[in-house]
């Protein structure tokens, strides 16, 4: 029978298990093939003899991404490509020209490293293939804004800080930035395009992840300036936006390659080889982190004996406050409020990405003893400054609130873990 004492290694064999199953590199050869001339991608079989192969990794784990796809295609296939990504790997050899930009908030670095990637795939022809590898964060990184790179700050600013989901705040960025919502694939025509797709939204819309860059939409203005009054988010002047063109007819398929449903089982099937009773309740887990980080508590109080409960998915927070933290501390302080008293029970919250909020750590783990104060953790709760609380209290904990992964290399959502041991 798993006892509470070892919970820390029962946490750090389940998220193991969740990571193995989101590696970007498993899932790019999964679904890429090469024999001789002939490349398969998906259910798509190209004749390289015919044409020329483009590479283009953007997002979070666009660095493994496109190391997997060089590796099975050969450099010596590849015409041209480039990576953009959040962090560059120090002293790595990459096969391809690598470029870093800002993530959450767009700024200029992620201006110049769009025009750079672009510019490492012109004048194709109908013959050529581009491959986009895509993945998390790539909203941020890739884009060609419409509006001026301040007032497009602070849309997005405004946003991240209104409680808005994932789908609503690229809604709003698809309308006003030309290389989404199709528009990569538009610069690239007439060459034809196929995505191979790491999903970080919940529900994996093709439109969402990465704000759409291979995919077509119908949204409108109207519908991101609905968004904006949504959330009383100021709306800038609109008269200068021109509707996007949709998409010409060369992009072939969006697959989407790996997301939290895969990375969850796999968690689950780790618990349960642990010795737990195992329930995945979901993989499309959405709300305010407080509110979730209350449920979590709840469903903790409630869980059978030796079980394992796992929700996947991701929360939203609505700033009120100038703390450090991010959705997934925010879920788990909230959690730890909730379970304050409650013996041999385990909450853990964490970023697959490794990259929670402005944190710099991927989650928390709480138990009934993280908290003796309820009404001072409610205080850095309501500053939305959960980093600081935890922080704080694993100097007396010996680091056993915080995890800590550094940038994992991928980029499935997050993953909330409810252990109870009694």
């Amino acid at each position: 029978m798993p006892d509470f004492s070892d919970y820390q290694d029962h946490i750090q064999a389940i998220i193991n298990a969740a990571l193995r199953t989101a590696d970007p590199q498993t899932a790019v050869r999964h679904h890429l093939h090469k024999n001789g001339n002939k490349l398969t991608i998906g259910t798509h079989q190209f004749d390289l003899a015919n044409g020329r192969l483009y590479i283009l990794s953007i997002g979070k784990a666009a660095v493994p991404m496109a190391l997997a796809a060089v590796d099975v295609v050969g450099e010596a296939a590849v015409s041209g490509g480039g990576i953009l990504t959040k962090f560059l790997p120090e002293n790595a050899h990459l096969p391809l020209p690598a470029y870093e930009g800002n993530h959450p908030v767009p700024g200029e670095k992620s201006i110049v490293a769009t025009q750079k990637l672009l510019q490492t795939a012109q004048n194709l022809t109908e013959n050529d293939l581009v491959l986009c590898l895509i993945s998390g964060g790539a909203s941020a990184l890739f884009t060609q804004p419409l509006l001026p790179l301040p007032v497009w700050q602070t849309l997005t600013q405004d946003l991240l800080a209104s409680g808005c989901t994932i789908q609503e705040l690229n809604t709003v960025r698809r309308q006003f930035d030309a290389v989404k919502a199709g528009g990569l694939a538009r610069w690239v025509a007439p060459a034809r395009v196929i995505s191979l797709i790491l999903s970080d939204v919940v529900g994996n819309d093709l439109a969402s992840i990465g704000s759409g860059p291979t995919v077509a939409s119908n949204e409108t203005v109207a519908d991101a300036q609905a968004i904006l009054q949504r959330y009383g988010v100021p709306m800038p002047d609109f008269g200068t936006i021109q509707t996007i063109s949709q998409p010409p007819s060369n992009i072939l398929d969006n697959i989407i390659i790996g997301s939290i449903q895969q990375s969850a089982q796999a968690a689950a099937a780790k618990a349960e080889q642990l010795g737990f009773q195992t329930r995945l309740l979901t993989t499309k887990l959405e709300g305010e982190a407080r509110e979730v980080g209350q449920f979590a508590a709840a469903l903790a109080k409630d869980a059978p004996p030796q079980s394992a409960t796992l929700l996947g998915g991701e929360t939203t927070v609505t700033l009120r406050g100038d703390g450090v933290g991010g959705r997934n501390l925010e879920t788990a302080l909230a959690a730890a409020i909730g379970l304050a008293g409650w013996p041999n029970r385990t909450i853990t919250s964490f970023a697959t990405d490794g990259d929670d909020g402005t944190s710099g750590v991927a989650g928390a783990t709480v138990t009934g003893q993280t908290i003796t104060d309820k009404q001072d953790a409610l205080a850095y709760l309501n500053n939305n400054d959960s980093y600081t609380f935890f922080a704080r209290r694993d100097v007396v904990g010996n680091g056993r609130i915080l995890i800590q992964t550094g940038p994992t290399g991928t980029n499935v959502n997050d993953l909330i873990i409810i252990l109870n041991y009694t």
